[in-house]
């Protein structure tokens, strides 16, 4: 019996550790999951288990090494971004992986800013708005101010992505999709390095940028005469922008949506504005290097924590809003009897009569940020496409009333909902795959928001 070509990817969410095998259709012939525990840092503070982790991927790669009906051609990587793993000179990290959620010191902020032209004028030339530990850069600037022994330690300051592919090729990367994200350290106005990252001596702790097509050979390849191909990473918002814009060429927004909601638009490259960016809109770099306007909600937190808040006062089985579907008498209802302008988190559940109806409102009370949140990086852009994916696709009420919200565009549900993983694929399809890039990697469900009133 032959076997399969395959490549793997390894997609580290926030939450969920993914394993995927693609054919060279790009079909997933096998997947796995795993919920890593975290630990703390020295403050205490819950972070990534880079230990579990680690394991956790040389676990897996073994699992699919075995597996006789697969040849593995490819490995590559897509993960979050906005935390720093620090090695020092054996490639061993020197820190935890920080949190990206922990509180920045405000002082050290204020000192920061000052000294690089003020917040809104840095925000403004690296297209970060001022957001604390979630601005990578700063993490990096807190280390050396706080910790300057550890900060000395550092060989090099890798993001996620990029440490993943070095547990496996031992070869230290950067590349533009983790530097251009919210990072604070990339220069949109000289497309190059803030020249604070001179400035601090923190250019000599970066590796080399390399593009995200190039491919390594795996450090075990001598011992074990494994021959595949392995990636750089990329992050994972990026990489799931990629099957969309290989597919797709009229323009069109991607609203990619997990534990963040970040309405994607690359058609849209004119300069952010200050009450964008106020508005948590941002630049990204994808992986060609051009910018790509964005703008972050965290509706995938706050509707896992507002679920569970519901299923617990009805005493409803929380898994049962997965197979909701959209009900307009219920809708209806609800816009005639609620405040619109409220977040759900304020609301009294005891005002709903059960738990499908107070869900209902959840959903309208997130597709109202949403709309928001995707009308600032849709301004001024051709864009009459809107593609959703990962899962709020495959939520049926919220997919309803985002069309409703939007009844002069076409509006659809990307059934791909593993895009970072597909984008981190295509970006290496020469060094593995035989065959062209199928044009029937996404299907689309559309959604016609022209009976339902908002």
């Amino acid at each position: 019996m032959s076997t399969i070509p395959v490549i793997a990817i390894f997609d580290a969410g926030k939450t969920n550790k993914k394993l995927f095998l693609f054919d060279e259709n790009y079909r997933i012939v096998f997947e796995k999951t795993a919920r890593l525990m975290e630990t703390v840092d020295q403050d205490g503070f819950a972070c990534e288990n880079l230990e579990s982790l680690k394991f956790s991927v040389f676990d897996s790669l073994n699992e699919i090494l075995k597996l006789k009906e697969f040849q593995v051609k490819a490995i590559n990587f897509s993960a979050y971004g906005a935390s720093f793993v620090y090695v020092d000179e054996d490639g061993s990290p020197v820190t935890p992986l920080y949190n990206y959620l922990k509180p920045y010191p405000e002082e050290l902020s204020k000192q920061f800013y000052a000294k690089y032209g003020g917040k809104e004028r840095f925000s403004l030339q690296t297209a970060s708005p001022a957001l604390g530990s979630l601005n990578s850069g700063l993490q990096l600037y807190r280390l050396k101010q706080e910790k300057p022994e550890v900060f000395s330690k550092v060989k090099y300051a890798l993001h996620l992505p990029q440490y993943l592919s070095f547990l496996l090729t031992g070869q230290y990367f950067s590349d533009l999709t983790s530097i251009g994200c919210h990072t604070g350290m990339w220069d949109f106005e000289t497309n190059r390095y803030h020249q604070w990252i001179q400035q601090e001596q923190v250019a000599l702790k970066l590796a080399p940028i390399k593009p995200v097509n190039k491919t390594y050979k795996a450090l075990s390849a001598k011992n074990t005469g494994n021959n595949y191909h392995i990636g750089i990473g990329l992050h994972d918002s990026s990489a799931a922008l990629i099957p969309y814009l290989v597919n797709f060429i009229e323009p069109f927004i991607l609203i990619s949506t997990g534990t963040w909601c970040i309405s994607l638009n690359p058609f849209n490259q004119s300069p952010l504005t200050v009450g964008q960016l106020k508005n948590d809109c941002l630049q990204y770099l994808q992986y060609q290097g051009k910018p790509v306007k964005a703008c972050r909600l965290f509706s995938g937190f706050e509707h896992e924590q507002q679920t569970k808040r519901i299923a617990a006062h009805f005493n409803y089985d929380a898994i049962n809003f997965r197979n909701l579907t959209f009900n307009q008498q219920t809708d209806s209802y609800l816009k005639s009897s609620f405040s619109q302008n409220q977040n759900f988190a304020e609301r009294n559940l005891s005002d709903f009569k059960n738990a499908t109806e107070a869900y209902h409102q959840l959903i309208r009370d997130l597709i109202r940020l949403q709309i928001s949140s995707t009308l600032l990086v849709l301004k001024d852009s051709p864009v009459k496409r809107i593609f959703v994916d990962g899962g709020f696709s495959k939520n049926n009420v919220f997919m309803h009333l985002l069309a409703a919200s939007f009844p002069d565009m076409e509006v659809f549900a990307a059934s791909m909902a593993q895009a970072s993983a597909v984008g981190a694929a295509l970006t290496i399809h020469r060094a593995w795959n035989t065959k062209s890039i199928p044009n029937d990697i996404i299907q689309l469900k559309y959604y016609s928001g022209q009976a339902i009133s908002l």
